[in-house]
Order: structure tokens, then C-alpha cells, then sequence
């Protein structure tokens, strides 16, 4: 029994000493690159989830022509995301793998929602995915905003390209809700589908 509390006893400690670590670097004043470093990452995070929704909401989308709209949306946003790699890159701002996989682990958990359908999919799911894809687009959107007001000191960035990707997600912003307003009106009886 002695053997295994003594054994057990270094575990705590470890935690302890790791926790205590992390306390003291989250009371620790961040760095403007450091800030961005997080802020940026937060915005991959979020790119790698509204990449794996858009691609499985154009996949079971049930109105052909609407499918298809979805389908390079999704394309759209994965080539978006790996921009924001390419700018990172160019930031010198290290991609934190921890947080893509918790973004990529997450969108896959959403899926497991109770939404009234638990064998098969709901007819709220093409509502609910749009309007997901809507709030992530805007979020998307204010994260170019944000790095075209950083290109103004930092010639790293090419305010050019940044002004290309508003335009690009304001686009997006606007399929999304003519899609959404159209599920909508599916849903609750008030419109066929349209192709």
C-alpha cells in the first residue's frame, strides 16, 4: 500500500508544479505579438471548425442548386483559412496545434446535438448549420477587419489583399443569409425549395 501512495504522490506534484506554471504565465503581461499570436489562433480555431461544418452541410443539403452553392462556399472557406496560415506565416505566428484539434474535435461533437432527430438528421439542422456558418463568416470578417487595421504599421501584411478577403466574406455573409432565409421558409411550410 506504501508503494502505491508513494507512487501516486509524484503525480500530484507534477500537476501542482504544471498548474502553478500556468498561473504564473497567465498573470504574466502578454507581448503585442503575443496578443496576436492568440488572437490569430483563436481565429485558425475557429476557420477549422466552420471548414468541416461547410463542407458536411453542402454534402447532405437537400436542394440541388442551393448544394452546390454550399459546395464552393466550402471550398471558398477552406481557402480562406489557409490564408490566414499564409498570413500567419508571415507574421512569424506559429499555427498552435491544440487548438485546431479542439476546433476540429468540437464540430464533430456539435453534431451529436439534440435537435429532435436522433436516428436520422433534423429538418432543423440545414437552418441551424446556415446560421452557424453565418455567425462564423461575420466572425471571420472581423478578424480580416482587425489585420487590414494592422497593415496600416506593419508592412508584413498587404492591405490590398486583406480589403479582397472583407469583400470576399461580406459575399459569403450574404449567400449564407439568402440560404438561411430560404430554410427558413422551408422549414415552417412558408416556401418550397428552390434549386
Amino acid at each position: 500500500m506504501t508503494k502505491i501512495a508513494n507512487s501516486r504522490q509524484p503525480r500530484w506534484r507534477d500537476v501542482k508544479n504544471w498548474a502553478e506554471g500556468a498561473l504564473a504565465r497567465a498573470r504574466t503581461p502578454q507581448s503585442p505579438q503575443g496578443l496576436l499570436a492568440i488572437y490569430l489562433n483563436d481565429h485558425l480555431a475557429g476557420a477549422t471548425g466552420g471548414t468541416e461544418l461547410a463542407r458536411r452541410a453542402a454534402a447532405w443539403y437537400p436542394v440541388p442548386g442551393q448544394r452546390a452553392a454550399l459546395e464552393r462556399l466550402a471550398a471558398d472557406i477552406a481557402q480562406d483559412r489557409q490564408t490566414l496560415l499564409d498570413l500567419m506565416t508571415a507574421l512569424g505566428i506559429p499555427a498552435r496545434r491544440y487548438k485546431v484539434g479542439v476546433a476540429w474535435a468540437a464540430e464533430k461533437a456539435a453534431r451529436l446535438k439534440l435537435n429532435g432527430s436522433l436516428v436520422s438528421r433534423s429538418p432543423l439542422s440545414n437552418l441551424e448549420e446556415l446560421e452557424m456558418m453565418r455567425l462564423g463568416v461575420e466572425g471571420k470578417a472581423a478578424g480580416w477587419r482587425t489585420l487590414r487595421e494592422l497593415a496600416k504599421a506593419d508592412d508584413r501584411l498587404q492591405p490590398g489583399t486583406l480589403d479582397e478577403l472583407i469583400t470576399r466574406a461580406r459575399e459569403q455573409a450574404g449567400l449564407l443569409e439568402e440560404l438561411r432565409v430560404q430554410a427558413a421558409a422551408q422549414l415552417i411550410g412558408t416556401g418550397a425549395p428552390t434549386s
